[in-house]
């Protein structure tokens, strides 16, 4: 089975006898298992060189480079292979020039965005029950949104209301007065910033797999240096995938305050251990399988996002009309 392979340690990564190996600072070398790697993140100072990045392509590996804090800093992807049509490009740009065609768009991603907020929140719906009710009469004006800075007008109120709800939802004191995002200056922005990095990259390496290109998108503003398609994709699955592995991890006492640092008195960031503790969590979600109903079979939550990529193209292309994942179970 593939699956993501995490450096968090110094040291050196090659290619030897047709496999990669990992050196580190003493010059101890493990080997990684090539043709079980989907993704490689980078969070150590890494060398590496182009006989490994060659290697890499072979296998249709991304490798992902994150900075000293965890926040993302790039990704190299191999050169498509299969996974490029011009003509589903056209589409894509068709649809984003097209008012009423994007803000349809739009408006579905918020929709499984918010299906999924509501779903989290429900579970402590005493306490929720005036926030649900906010987020749901929000949700019901953004559908009469006429095109996206409106509709992203209404998405920042619902985001407003959600997050002071979860905040309430934790059961250790975690204080949280606003999303705060550069940077984080609290433990839990530390965390909603490194579950949504994570969130994003998961989506873009999906999106990577298929024809789409991630550079156009609807909800966000396509612009340059970012993959916005990933951002729209990432709102029906972050309350999905990332929140709920932060109430767990937080709830457990998985991870506590002492798996953050701060710097300059600014920026708070998770320690390696906070960060690995979180990446176990996070691998263990994703590959959490449910009953999918029109398959008839198991289906990670991984794969619930490759789907979504193919549902996105199938509607640029006429073929059936876009609905996003609603959590059925």
């Amino acid at each position: 089975m593939l699956r993501d392979h995490y450096v968090f340690s110094n040291g050196r990564l090659n290619r030897k006898h047709n496999t990669i190996y990992y050196t580190d600072d003493q010059q101890k070398q493990t080997p990684l298992p090539v043709e079980k790697i989907r993704n490689l993140h980078v969070f150590g100072e890494v060398d590496l060189n182009t006989k490994l990045l060659n290697y890499v392509s072979q296998f249709d590996i991304c490798l992902h480079i994150y900075n000293y804090y965890g926040f993302y800093a790039g990704t190299y992807y191999p050169r498509e292979k299969t996974s490029v049509s011009g003509f589903l490009i056209i589409k894509q740009a068709e649809h984003y020039s097209d008012r009423h065609r994007r803000v349809y768009l739009a408006s579905r991603f918020l929709e499984g965005g918010v299906h999924h907020m509501l779903r989290n929140l429900r579970r402590h719906k005493v306490e929720n029950e005036e926030s649900m009710y906010l987020i749901q009469k929000e949700y019901n004006k953004s559908q009469e949104a006429l095109d996206i800075q409106t509709l992203m007008g209404h998405e920042g109120v619902i985001r407003k209301h959600y997050y002071q709800a979860f905040a309430q939802m934790l059961k250790q004191d975690f204080s949280f007065e606003r999303r705060e995002k550069r940077p984080p200056r609290d433990p839990l922005n530390a965390l909603f910033s490194f579950g949504n990095t994570l969130m994003y990259r998961t989506v873009l390496s999906e999106i990577y797999r298929t024809t789409l290109n991630p550079t156009i998108s609807y909800l966000h503003e396509p612009s340059t240096k970012r993959f916005s398609l990933s951002l729209d994709i990432a709102e029906i699955f972050k309350p999905l995938v990332v929140d709920q592995v932060i109430l767990s991890l937080i709830n457990r006492k998985t991870i506590t305050k002492k798996h953050f640092d701060v710097l300059d008195h600014e920026i708070c960031f998770l320690n390696d251990e906070g960060k690995k503790r979180f990446i176990r969590a996070w691998e263990d979600r994703l590959e959490t399988t449910v009953k999918h109903r029109q398959l008839k079979r198991n289906t990670s939550y991984r794969y619930l996002v490759r789907l979504e990529c193919y549902k996105l193209i199938k509607h640029l292309l006429g073929d059936d009309v876009y609905k996003p994942l609603k959590a059925w179970w």
